[in-house]
Formats: structure tokens, C-alpha cells, sequence
């Protein structure tokens, strides 16, 4: 038995194995999805939701998800043919060894810091005659077939993983153990309850792109904003700002609906998209739904790409100085003031010195100045830097942080180039725009400037809380007490746009 550990009759070994596996032309997982088309769903007055992703990832009980009803059945129907009622089902997913395992492979562009720098790219690549499509697996990536890989840019990596197993979902009740094949739908007369959580009547379970399942939930736009507002702008606040959020969050909706497209749904719940949690009663939200029915803000009578954000530090950005995109020309870099003839005392804020004075200046004269992060100071060691920078692949272990330096500002002052110098190699790495955020998490926004304390301890010193682009929803919020409508609020943040209605557009 010593020819065994050969090492020349294992390599004969592993040729015959990898000789038996089969290449896949598709470079995505989704072959198995609902007959559904996304933008007539939009069209309608729908959105369809990805509720939980990436379902049966991880085989645990995490992963498994159990459907109740009260009084009426709870309708279960799979592609496979089976029909099943009742009150409480349970499906579970289950790895299947393939017996015939295969080869998957595409071209991988290196992680994206947003959806935003992803289609940037994804149009250049369009433009040029090549057919890719945006993923999220764990970041914004973009993939393209594999036939492609001579004539992409070194941004672009062959990705080959051998697949050994199907992820299978399987319904068990009391009497029964049964395989589904997607699309799964659950339907119900009455509000369905997942893992205890009362959520509605309508789902999907569907392949990814990933090999994994996603639980999609199909909502009117009424029914999909009672779960935004909450967790965006706060079910408290006042009624014209959640007016004002109702409006921009269906029109970032509309305009976003093809993020997920490679899956087979609209949008998200998480900070991705917009953060969308199980509605709660609250007339005030309600009442802003419904008095703002389908209004949306339009430019050139199609819906804007309408970006919000919790506080801007008292000056807005434009889009371009937050991601690699072109400027639109409803996002102005604006002071956020409260008594707009103070104009003067503020000039241009690409200097470091009077960024500096900005930031120390008296901020009672800016709407939002209540936001806990308007103005704000972290103090970060070398240590704490490099782990980001580590984790993010973008320095070697037992590297020394040399300088941190700001390359670029944009107009409103934000940072777009960050260079930080290293040791090991001698070099050094620039951050830019979006990417800075990502990769220094610590930060709440680009609006910043940076002194050094010692040699392991950096200042920044920064103000405001997200991209800054659009909305400042502190500033609504303080606008909204004092009289403002939430058609002033709109105008004042998304210049040269109207409201209109969405329903008419479509027509």
C-alpha cells in the first residue's frame, strides 16, 4: 500500500478527478426563478423584496424558516408540482452531493465599495460589448462569462470553485418530508407569520446567483413604505419630514429596482437599499403615505436617483464628490443654513484652514445642527487602522502606518483621495471617495480633516453622518418644526425637480 502516498500517483489521481468534472457555460446560479417580469411589477405598483438572502449558506437552524397562520391555510405550491395546505409548515435546506460534480467559473472584478461604483462600471464594460452583470455574494462585484477573460482589465480575476453539492429545500410538517423545486410560492388570506414575525400575504422562495435561496415578499408601495419610514427617518417625526422621506424613499425605490436584478427581485432590506423591517401601526406614517400616493420627484419627467442621508454636517454634496459617477444636476454642494445671508462668512471649503474654521464655526446657524454626529472627533490608533486596511487586503501583516495624508477634496470640502502611507513594502495605498468609508469604518463621513497626536495615535475631525448627497433627514426633521411643508423641504434639497405622479408616468 505505499504506492498510495506517492506523490506522483496522487497528482494521477487528482488529473483523473479534475478530468471527470464538467465546465458550465451559465456564470450565475439563478436558472431556477419565478416567471416574473421586474419592471411590470414596478409598473403595477409592486416591489418585490429580498426578506431573508442567501438561505441555506450556512445548513443550521438559522436558516430554516417556519410559516404560520392563524385562522386561514397557508398555501405552499413548488415548481415540482406539489400543493400543500395548512396552518404551519416548516422548510429546511439540505446540501445534496451532485453525482455529478462540476465546475462553476467567471470573471470577478475586485470588491466594490457600493452599488454605485458597481454600475459605473458595469456601463463601461455595457458600452463596450460585454454582457455583465451586477452580484452581491458578500460585496458589490460584477461578473462577466468567462470567454471574456482576454480582453477585460487586470480589475478582473478567473474565479473557479468545484460544486459537490445542490442547496435543496425541503417542506416537513406533521406528515410529511417532501422536496421543493423553485419557485416556491406561500400565499395566505391572512397575514402570514414567519419565525413568529407577522410580515403579509405573499412570498417566493427563488435561486440566487450564489446557489443559495433568497425569501422574496411582494408589497405594494404603501405596504413597503409602513416598513422604510420607521427605520430611516423615525416614526416620530414630525408628519411634513416623514411626508418628505415617504416621497424620496418610493422614488429611490423606483429608480434603484434593478439592484438586485441578477436574483431575481427589486431591492433588499438592509442598509444596501433601504432599511426595511416589518411594518408597525402608526397613524402619522400612514397618514404621510397615503396623503403623498404615489408622488414621486421627477427630472425630466422620470424619477430621480433620489439619495438621502441622516445628517450632512451643514453643507451638502454633490454626487461626484461621494462616488464615481457623473454629477446630476439636481445635487448641489449647499450650505444647509438655517439664515442663508451668513453665506458670506463661509468660503470655499477645499482648504484645510477653512474646513477647519468651518467645522469649529458656531453651528446654530445650519438646520440639523441637533443630530448627535453633526459634529464629531475619533481618535484612532495605527493598530486600529491597519486592521481595517487589513481586512480590506490592502496592506500586509506587520506593516507601520508612515502618514496619513488628504489628496483631494471635493467642492463641499469632503474627502475623495486619502493617501496612506506604509512600510511593508515601502508604498503606499489612496483611498478614494466611497472606498474611504468602507475601508475606515470608524469614520461617519468624508467631511474631515486629520492631525496626528503621536506616533501611534491619529484626530479626525469631521461633521455629519452618511454620504451627504440629497436629503439631510435631521435637517427635514428641524425644517418640519419650524413650518416648513415637504414640498419646500424637497425643493430646498433636490434642485430643478418636481413632484410628480408616478401612475401617470407609466401610462
Amino acid at each position: 500500500m505505499k504506492y498510495f502516498y506517492n506523490p506522483i500517483y496522487l497528482f494521477l489521481i487528482s488529473l483523473t478527478f479534475f478530468a471527470n468534472l464538467s465546465f458550465r457555460n451559465s456564470y450565475s446560479f439563478a436558472e431556477q426563478n419565478i416567471d416574473i417580469d421586474l419592471k411590470e411589477e414596478i409598473k403595477k405598483g409592486n416591489f418585490l423584496i429580498g426578506l431573508k438572502q442567501y438561505l441555506g449558506k450556512n445548513i443550521v437552524d438559522e436558516d430554516s424558516l417556519i410559516f404560520k397562520t392563524d385562522d386561514n391555510f397557508l398555501r405552499v405550491e413548488s415548481e415540482n408540482g406539489l400543493k400543500h395546505q395548512s396552518k404551519e409548515v416548516k422548510i429546511v435546506f439540505k446540501k445534496v452531493p451532485l453525482k455529478k460534480p462540476y465546475i462553476f467559473e467567471k470573471l470577478v472584478s475586485k470588491p466594490l465599495a457600493s452599488f454605485e461604483s458597481a454600475k459605473k462600471q458595469s456601463d463601461i464594460l455595457l458600452k463596450k460589448g460585454f454582457r455583465p452583470i451586477i452580484t452581491m455574494p458578500s460585496h458589490w462585484e460584477i461578473w462577466l462569462p468567462i470567454q471574456n477573460k482576454d480582453t477585460v482589465n487586470q480589475n478582473f480575476k478567473i474565479r473557479r470553485t468545484i460544486i459537490n453539492n445542490e442547496i435543496i429545500p425541503y417542506l416537513i410538517n406533521k406528515y410529511t418530508f417532501q422536496k421543493l423545486d423553485g419557485p416556491i410560492s406561500l400565499t395566505s388570506d391572512e397575514s402570514i407569520k414567519i419565525n413568529d414575525t407577522n410580515y403579509g400575504r405573499n412570498f417566493y422562495l427563488i435561486k440566487d446567483s450564489y446557489g443559495t435561496w433568497t425569501l422574496v415578499q411582494k408589497l405594494s408601495f404603501p405596504d413597503y413604505l409602513k416598513g422604510v419610514l420607521p427605520h430611516e427617518i423615525g416614526a416620530n417625526s414630525p408628519l411634513e419630514a416623514l411626508k418628505a422621506q415617504a416621497v424620496i424613499a418610493r422614488t429611490w425605490a423606483i429608480y434603484n429596482s434593478n439592484r438586485f436584478e441578477a436574483d431575481k427581485f427589486h431591492l433588499c432590506v438592509t442598509t444596501q437599499c433601504q432599511v426595511y423591517k416589518p411594518p408597525i401601526a402608526n397613524k402619522n406614517i400612514e397618514k404621510a403615505i397615503t396623503d403623498t400616493k404615489n408622488k414621486v420627484l421627477v427630472f425630466d419627467d422620470k424619477p430621480i436617483n433620489a439619495f438621502y442621508h441622516a445628517s450632512n454636517g451643514g453643507i451638502s454634496a454633490s454626487s461626484s464628490e461621494s462616488w464615481e459617477m457623473s454629477d446630476y444636476p439636481y445635487f448641489t454642494s449647499d450650505f444647509d443654513f438655517i439664515n442663508f445671508e451668513k453665506k458670506y462668512l463661509y468660503p470655499s471649503r477645499k482648504k484645510r484652514n477653512e474646513l477647519k474654521n468651518f467645522l469649529n464655526s458656531d453651528k446654530n446657524n445650519f438646520f440639523g445642527k441637533d443630530h448627535h454626529l453633526f459634529r464629531w472627533k475619533k481618535k484612532v490608533s495605527d493598530k486600529e487602522i491597519l486592521n481595517l486596511l487589513q481586512k480590506n487586503d490592502l496592506v500586509k501583516i506587520n506593516s507601520k502606518i508612515l502618514d496619513l495624508k488628504v489628496v483631494k477634496r471635493g467642492t463641499s470640502g469632503r474627502v475623495i483621495q486619502l493617501e496612506i502611507s506604509h512600510n511593508n513594502p515601502m508604498s503606499s495605498i489612496t483611498l478614494a471617495k466611497d472606498d474611504i468609508r468602507k475601508s475606515l469604518n470608524f469614520l461617519p463621513s468624508n467631511l474631515f480633516i486629520i492631525d496626528k497626536l503621536n506616533d501611534n495615535l491619529w484626530v479626525f475631525t469631521g461633521g455629519g453622518f452618511g454620504h451627504g448627497v440629497g436629503l439631510s433627514q435631521s435637517g427635514a426633521i428641524e425644517m418640519a418644526k419650524i413650518g416648513y411643508s415637504y414640498q419646500k423641504i424637497l425643493k430646498r434639497y433636490y434642485k430643478k425637480t418636481k413632484i410628480s405622479n408616478f401612475m401617470n408616468l407609466v401610462k
